[in-house]
């Protein structure tokens, strides 16, 4: 049963449940061990959580860094632990500034900035999460590391909360983006809300949510994942004539000047490699060789 699927799943994450109680869920729907997440989401948050199932989870270490979108609700005049409502009230602030100082303020983060990641994270330090630690009670020094807004728009809603859209790059907290503009506003400020409308290619318009699965047919599964290809088409593509797609189907590295290959790659580039009849079967690295670049097969599918 399990070979039966292999492809992406673009699951719309519900409120409450963790990344890993999607794959899961999934595990079970599909009949199949093989299944993993790109993109951790936290149990607050909603929206695109990628899923690889079967062979696509060969894909993981792979996937190329891509920027997401977020609409995300902030509430000025409160501090907490965890930088959103569920945590602990560490302080709180009845003055609030005027609401063109609000939007001038998360608007000044617009570009690149230095982010410390939250202890509430499931990014790992020494091979232990730092949600881990905080919830024992242990806060460590975290490096800053720099992050990319791409965009951001705000207004104000009508419970006085602030609404937030926003595209970031990989790696962005929107939890400590936005405590970094209440405590810029001298104000604080916490997350309330967050859904992940996009994530590289995949947008939230194409998920399916979880009850949806429950009811379909094994073909309509089927029908629900994309192509393993999907995760990589911002790479470049090759297609092989048979002799060389046997060739590096055993292994071997494809001469870029002997395969005939005229694409302007550079050393370190990836690309997606096809056969004749326009079948994805590789993921390939160019390297240089002691006679010249070639394309070295570094994952097969």
């Amino acid at each position: 049963m399990s070979e039966l699927f292999c492809g992406v799943l673009l699951v719309n994450k519900p409120y409450g449940m963790t990344s890993h109680d999607v794959v899961n869920k999934v595990r079970r729907i599909f009949n199949t061990k093989k299944v993993g997440h790109t993109g951790t989401l936290d149990p607050m948050a909603t929206g695109v959580l990628p899923v690889l199932v079967g062979r696509a989870v060969k894909a993981s270490e792979y996937l190329v860094s891509d920027s997401k979108t977020y609409l995300a609700k902030m509430k000025l005049g409160l501090t907490t632990d965890t930088e959103d409502t569920s945590g602990k009230v560490l302080e709180t602030c009845t003055f609030l500034p005027e609401d063109s100082k609000v939007i001038e303020c998360a608007k000044s983060f617009i570009g690149d900035y230095l982010q410390t990641p939250p202890m509430y994270s499931a990014l790992k330090v020494k091979g232990k999460k730092l949600c881990d630690l905080a919830r024992e009670g242990v806060t460590i020094e975290r490096e800053a590391r720099l992050v990319q807004v791409h965009s951001l728009d705000i207004k104000k809603c009508d419970d006085g909360e602030w609404e937030i859209l926003t595209s970031v790059s990989k790696g962005t907290y929107i939890r400590t983006l936005i405590s970094d503009i209440g405590k810029k506003l001298s104000c604080g400020g916490v997350m309330s809300s967050l859904e992940r409308r996009v994530s590289g290619d995949f947008s939230i318009e194409n998920c399916v949510t979880l009850e949806d699965l429950e009811k379909m047919t094994d073909e309509e599964k089927k029908n629900a994942l994309l192509s393993v290809e999907s995760l990589f088409v911002a790479l470049c593509d090759v297609t092989l004539p048979d002799f060389y797609t046997t060739l590096m189907k055993n292994g071997a590295e494809i001469y870029l000047n002997r395969a005939k290959i005229h694409l302007d790659l550079q050393l370190g580039d990836r690309v997606r490699v096809y056969d004749a009849c326009g079948n994805f079967f590789a993921l390939g690295e160019v390297r240089n060789f002691d006679t010249g670049l070639a394309i070295k097969p570094i994952k097969f599918f």
